[in-house]
Formats: structure tokens, sequence, C-alpha cells
């Protein structure tokens, strides 16, 4: 057993800085890269991408950055984890050892873990019983299973775990949960019970710590934000951990940013409900029992942690179609910036019931104004304001017709507006998020491991 293994996050979704993954790899020693790409609406992207062409459905980032790192990897025994598979998992396998062969290298075992997806069986299910009921308003789901773009649930740390097992250089999943990627070697390196419940709560927090990329090492960082050096080199957070379950929070020298008790807290309590039960397929975590100590030099150590039995529970991921929506905007300048941009709001909205269109929904805010605070921005008198405006319908036309307004407000509404580019505004389908629960015994995870 290693007395302590290192995991290095890479990315925190998909679209977070390119160049995280490389210098993770190649600027000090790690065990472990991981990559987090899903969000839930990421599924359902993919989703479409793979409808259009069955060689998509994965994070495309993710090929650029397995040939940049995959030399680095085999070189200094760095595995690789990441559910940038997305969808189509086998697909993103092939696309890598494209780069291996393109490469020269061999010998790369890619191991991908499968099952999460249960968009196919979706009949089947319903048909066992199994009514999947929304987690905020109670809906079966088969009541928009016409309409379904993608339905996954939230597979935890045990498959990528066999893979581990299996020798694999590079692990692609599916929907694994974000705390999973980073547990997972934790569990494989230190021989722990899946049901050592403190251990697996353990390695779920530090997944979490992880999962958001530099949100832990200074990015997006509440407190003296301005002190934090060198923001253009931020270094991303490394987890080294111990087989007793404590870890210390750290990143590699010479980078940007800053590891301390106080960006270590943001993370933690970020995307959390009740503390005391953050819940994954894995375990219960206690976040109220972790224990940190800053002990400078961009070393938090976190320890005393506690966890519960894991719910017989997956939670199901899934997104339906629910209409179409559209946006605009046009910019008022001083003076009166904000009367003159409530007053276009106001003639347009007009014109819009005029017209008898229909719409679920019709948002508008005033960028400059109150777009981030609403009814608590204090008034101010503006330079300039931007009106940007929304509407949500299930009517096609409706939607399309509200492009058709803005343009017309330039010469027919108030005075010193500009800002209007890129044409009409255009619908785009609105896809709405579904949650459940599924028992677990009804999926079961598959682990396949080849070598190029």
């Amino acid at each position: 057993m290693k007395q302590s293994i290192r995991i290095a996050s890479g990315q925190g979704f998909w679209g977070d800085l390119l160049s995280a993954p490389l210098a993770q790899v190649s600027k000090g020693q790690v065990d472990y890269l991981m990559l987090d790409y899903l969000a839930e609406v990421t599924m359902s992207i993919l989703q479409k991408q793979k409808l259009k062409n069955p060689a998509l459905g994965y994070a495309k980032d993710l090929i650029s950055t397995v040939e940049e790192v995959l030399p680095y990897l085999m070189e200094r025994n760095i595995v690789m984890i990441t559910n940038g598979g997305g969808v189509n998992p086998e697909a993103a396998r092939d696309a890598v050892f494209e780069v291996a062969r393109k490469l020269g290298i061999k010998g790369v075992k890619v191991g991908i873990v499968t099952g999460d997806n249960i968009l196919p069986r979706m009949d089947e299910l319903i048909a066992e019983g199994n009514e999947m009921r929304n987690m905020e308003d109670g809906t079966p789901i088969a009541e928009v299973k016409d309409k379904l773009l993608s339905a996954n649930v939230y597979l935890g740390a045990a498959g990528v775990v066999e893979a581990l097992k299996q020798g694999a250089n590079i692990i692609l999943t599916g929907r694994v949960t974000d705390t999973g990627l980073t547990l997972a070697p934790m569990i494989h390196e230190f021989g722990w019970s899946m049901e050592d419940w403190d251990k697996i709560a353990a390695g779920t927090v530090a997944g979490h710590i992880n999962e958001c990329g530099a949100q832990a090492s200074g990015g997006n960082f509440l407190g003296d934000w301005k002190s934090l050096p060198d923001m253009a080199n931020i270094g991303f957070p490394i987890i080294q951990a111990y087989p007793d379950g404590s870890f210390i929070v750290t990143k590699h020298e010479g980078t940007g940013g800053a590891v301390t008790r106080e960006t270590v807290s943001e993370q933690l309590l970020y995307e959390i409900g009740n503390p005391e039960e953050y819940i994954t397929p894995d375990c219960v975590a206690d976040f109220s029992s972790i224990q940190l100590k800053d002990e400078g030099n961009n070393r938090v150590r976190v320890f005393g942690i506690k966890g519960k039995p894991a719910t017989p529970f997956y939670k199901v991921s899934a997104s339906y179609a629910d209409g179409y929506v559209a946006f605009s905007s046009l910019t008022y300048s001083a003076p009166e910036a904000l009367v003159r941009a409530q007053h276009g709001d106001k003639i347009l909205r007009q014109r819009l019931e005029q017209l008898g269109l229909q719409f679920d929904e019709i948002r508008t805010e005033f960028v400059g104004m109150n777009a981030c605070h609403g009814p608590l921005a204090k008034a101010i008198e503006p330079n300039e304001v931007m009106m940007r405006i929304g509407v949500r319908s299930r009517d096609y036309k409706s939607v399309e017709r509200f492009g058709k307004e803005i343009a017309p407000l330039i010469l027919t509404g108030p005075p010193g507006v500009t800002g209007f580019a890129g044409g009409r505004p255009k619908p785009s389908e609105v896809v709405a998020y579904f949650p459940a629960l599924l028992k677990k015994e009804t999926v079961n995870y598959k682990v396949v491991v080849e070598e190029v």
C-alpha cells in the first residue's frame, strides 16, 4: 500500500481552462489526473450531438487534451480519470486510441464505464413499476417520456475502481458522480472497503473539493480576492490523500492563486443542501464533521470526516424538450438611460400583447442597474443600461415573432439606443431538467478495458 497519493484536478466543467491538464501533469509529481466535464445540461447537449453523428456524444475538448498529456501519462505513470465520455464513452475511447496511434505510443490501456444511460430502457423501467417521480414536483417521468432527450443515473466510484484494478491508464466514463472520480483512486490504492463509511465519506469530500477545478485554489473567491497572486497562471488543486482518510489540499509550486482555509471552505459550501447529509451513490457524507487546518504554504489539511451508509437509490438526471426561448437586447445611453430602457420594455410588451402572442414567461433585465441584484439594487444614474429581454413559450411561432419586434424599437421607441447586432434572435429549444430516484438494483454498470 502506498503511503500517499496525489490526485490532481484538471477540469471543473466542460469549457474550463484548457491549459490546466497539461500544467497539472508537467509542473510536478501527481499520480492521477481527474477531469470533470459533466453538468446536468451537458448530457442533453451531448445526446443531441450523438443523434446527429453516432461518432460524437463525448466532450470534444477531451481529445485535444489527451494529445497534450498522453506522453506525460505514460512516462510518469499517471492515470487519467474523466467522465468526459458523456453519452458515448465507446466513441471517446476510439478517439483516444487514434491519438495514441498518431503519437506512436503503444501499450495504452483505456477503460470505459457504461450502464448509466437508461434512456433506451425507459419503457421497460416504467413498465416494471419504476415511477421515477420528479424530486421537485412529484410528476412521474412517464408524463414527459415522449419528450425525453437524455436520462442517466449518477453512478458511483465502483466502476472506476474496477477499471483501475484491470490496469487502465485512461478511464472514460459516462455519468459518474464528480466526487467518484477522485474517490475511486483512494479506494483502489488504499484497499478501502466500500462500506467503510467514514473513509468513503472522506474520499467524497476530497472529490467535492477537486470537482470544481480552481474554485478551491482561489478562483471565484469571495474573500480577499485582490491579494491572490498571478491569477493568470492559477494552479488547480491537488489532493494528497492518506490511507487513514485524511488528506491535504495543495497545488504545484510556482503556480498562481492560493490554497487556504478560506478558499477550501468556500468550495466545501458550494452546491450543498443539508451539510449533515451530502448524498452520493457511494455514501452519505457529514460535512458538519469536516475539520480544516491551514498549514501554510498552500497546504490545508482536511480530517475528522464522518460518513453514513449509502441510500438504496441512484439519482436520475433526465432532460426533456419543453418549448422554445429567444433573447435579445438593446442598449440605452444617458441621460435617463434607465428610464429610456424601461420605457422601451413597456412599449415592446404592449406590442407583443396586441399581437396576441402566447408566452409562458417574459423576463426583462436592465444590465448595469439590476440584472444581478434585482429589487435589491440601489438607485443610481448609470451612463448606459442594456435592456435584455427573453421570452419562453411552447408556441414556436410566438417566439419567432418576438424576434421580429426588437429592431423596430430602434426607430419607434425611446432615443439614445444602440447595441443591436447579429440580426434577429432565433428560437432555441428549452431543455428542462427532471431529477428523480431509481432503485440501484435496476441498474448494472459495465467495465471494459482494451489496449492499443
